[in-house]
């Protein structure tokens, strides 16, 4: 604990250092510098006290988002200068080598100078992620999108062509400040001509009573002519805390799932049920969480008995890592998947259609959009709400309608 807690400290001054040192290449009045060491000095105390009261009985608090927040918005920023400050000292000390073996310069000119336009092109880079997760922060948290998308299957049953699904997921009530903001999402989720709404987990962050003061707001979610159904995501099993006795997060626990009924949603816990339409039907399955480094409380084969090869199956399960290691290849043909968990790290570049970027592609294979795997799908929802970082940056929050078409698909 104590070495691991020495090369933090050496890794922040590290940063400290090099970031510093684009500001002294370009800045020589001195009390501007030392307002500059005084406000960081002071920063990075803030930091380490307010990480350290952290009460894990308590888990995630606004004072908890606001650390966060802040030390991105810090941190991110001096990362990317200490990256080319240090890159431009490699080059220095490369020319130096060079002036005293090749050229025999004098020892005082042997080491260049640092280059005011390579300080300016940092600061000017560095300002793109400050900037960016400040509007984060105060913007993008909200800044719902609605995005649709249209999947073909050849064997879709002919009275759900055309079938609408609208999902959400990652709601993370804990961590909203905003009911204007909300109900206005509440609005959008309801102008969605859809036929049914499904909800694949994380309603709030651990607690039950984080979700009672939107209760009578989610509760406006328009009534679907074929259910509103739901799963359950890791973070409503209360497990990120510490609990007084078993007996309070079993309370919890049970708080939460009476939860998604008291907003008007079915909750399927490793269980099916049939959407009949007409003549036709489909299969709609839905796990408890399982997840390939989160709890594995879903069964897919409980959740799928009696299910028939033949059958037209969707399925809900949270975590996504759970298509890539047991749905895509699973003998009884999962035809679509909806997932979420990931929040596309609520960090990112998407430009639809063209390109997306995230560290999330680093840890899920599956972790935005829509996957496919031999005809079979996944969607991974960006999640509604947001948790830890209290922003999004790129990766905005989102409201998904998926249309089933029945077809080959020939985009």
């Amino acid at each position: 604990m104590i070495f691991r807690f020495i090369i933090l400290c050496a890794l922040l001054l590290f940063i400290e250092f090099y970031s510093y040192q684009a500001f002294r290449t370009l800045i020589k009045t001195r009390w501007v510098l030392i307002s500059y060491q005084v406000i960081s000095l002071l920063v990075l105390v803030f930091i380490i006290y307010s990480f350290s009261q952290v009460d894990r009985s308590v888990g995630q608090t606004r004072q908890f988002m606001f650390t966060t927040g802040l030390m991105l918005t810090v941190y991110v920023p001096k990362i990317l200068l200490t990256l080319i400050m240090f890159g431009e000292d490699i080059f220095r000390i490369g020319a130096s080598i060079l002036n005293y073996f090749v050229y025999n310069a004098p020892r005082k000119e042997m080491m260049p100078d640092r280059r005011k336009f390579v300080s300016q092109i940092a600061l000017g880079l560095a300002a793109i992620p400050f900037l960016s997760i400040i509007y984060g922060i105060f913007e993008g948290k909200y800044n719902f999108k609605v995005i649709k998308q249209t999947i073909f299957f050849p064997d879709l049953p002919d009275a759900f062509d055309g079938f609408k699904i609208t999902q959400i997921s990652d709601v993370h009530s804990g961590s909203f400040d905003n009911p204007e903001k909300i109900n206005y999402a509440i609005d959008l989720i309801n102008a969605q001509e859809a036929d049914l709404i499904l909800f694949t987990g994380d309603i709030v962050n651990t607690h039950a009573k984080e979700m009672h003061p939107w209760l009578e707001t989610f509760s406006r979610i328009k009534e679907y002519k074929y259910g509103k159904f739901a799963v359950l995501g890791n973070h409503d099993y209360g497990e990120y805390v510490t609990w007084p006795s078993e007996k309070e997060k079993d309370e919890n626990f049970k708080a939460i799932k009476n939860l998604y009924g008291q907003i008007g949603f079915k909750l399927m816990l490793n269980e099916h049920t049939y959407i009949q339409k007409g003549d036709d039907k489909i299969a709609l399955i839905g796990v408890e969480n399982w997840g390939v480094n989160f709890k594995k409380a879903g069964d897919l084969n409980k959740a799928s008995k009696d299910v028939h090869q033949d059958d037209f199956k969707v399925l809900m399960s949270h975590d996504p890592s759970h298509w890539d290691a047991e749905i895509k290849d699973h003998p009884k043909n999962f035809h679509l998947t909806f997932a979420g968990h990931t929040h596309g790290m609520q960090f990112g570049i998407e430009i639809p259609g063209y390109f997306k970027w995230s560290l999330a592609q680093y840890i899920y294979k599956q972790w935005a959009g829509l996957y496919e795997n031999i005809g079979r799908y996944v969607y991974v929802n960006r999640g509604f709400g947001f948790h830890a970082y209290p922003g999004r940056v790129g990766i905005m929050p989102e409201i998904t309608v998926i249309e089933l078409k029945k077809g080959r698909n020939v985009g």
